[in-house]
């Protein structure tokens, strides 16, 4: 599992700063030239409530970052990334990715995901989560053992009494890059852009894990 050096985010705002990005970067196509609309769809309202009901202890606590962990779960690879969040700003504090060889027993796979995953919830004490739904593709194989993964880290998150924001892809998407139509590579430029990355996050699971991570503290401050 690696982790990257923390960096703030100076601008205001999620969206604020998404808006900053320069003519230059749309040019190059690193994201889509559409602006923000305001509105969400029905998915999107109801990942809102519930961002609002996971989050009603916040004010107790007042002055201290909001830190949330992002998970983008997957059998071979786990993606996770933890950020902070308070004043209107974004700090990254890590990221990596738990990884299993093919080679081994299935249930000895899922196994080393939940222990490894209970060793980044202990070294980072995460206050919420987020995670991305899982739909099932041409390829119910793989969403299965997706799907596997997804179970044991929840369960986890469940051991440690943590509230869970399950996401659409479409509103990470959207959170992050403006628009639903947004690729990869567009996803990783502007997690990087919005957490003053030095480089882009890698790898591309690690990447979407902090995409969900912004996109779960953008609905809960909105």
């Amino acid at each position: 599992m690696g982790s990257k050096r923390s960096k703030t985010l100076s601008r205001p705002g999620l969206l604020g700063a998404a808006e900053q990005i320069t003519a230059q970067q749309r040019d190059a196509g690193l994201i889509a030239a559409e602006k923000t609309k305001s509105r969400r769809g029905r998915s999107g309202a109801a990942e809102q409530s519930a961002a609002l009901s996971i989050s009603t202890s916040r004010n107790t606590r007042a002055g201290s970052p909001l830190r949330i962990i992002g998970i983008d779960p997957g059998l071979a690879s786990s993606g996770w990334g933890v950020v902070d969040y308070a004043n209107g700003r974004l700090t990254h504090v890590a990221h990596g990715c738990i990884e299993t060889k093919s080679d081994t027993l299935r249930e000895e796979r899922l196994l080393f995901i939940y222990d490894s995953f209970r060793e980044v919830l202990k070294t980072y004490k995460p206050r919420e989560a987020a995670i991305e739904n899982l739909f099932f593709g041409k390829n119910v194989t793989s969403a299965m053992m997706v799907a596997e993964a997804r179970g044991v880290l929840l369960m986890a998150l469940a051991a440690r009494g943590l509230p869970v924001l399950e996401l659409t892809p479409n509103s990470i998407k959207k959170a992050v890059a403006g628009v639903t139509r947004a690729d990869k590579k567009q996803i990783m430029e502007m997690v990087r852009f919005l957490l003053n990355l030095p480089e882009l996050p890698k790898p591309d699971h690690a990447a979407d894990a902090l995409a969900a991570a912004i996109c779960a503290a953008h609905l809960a401050m909105s």
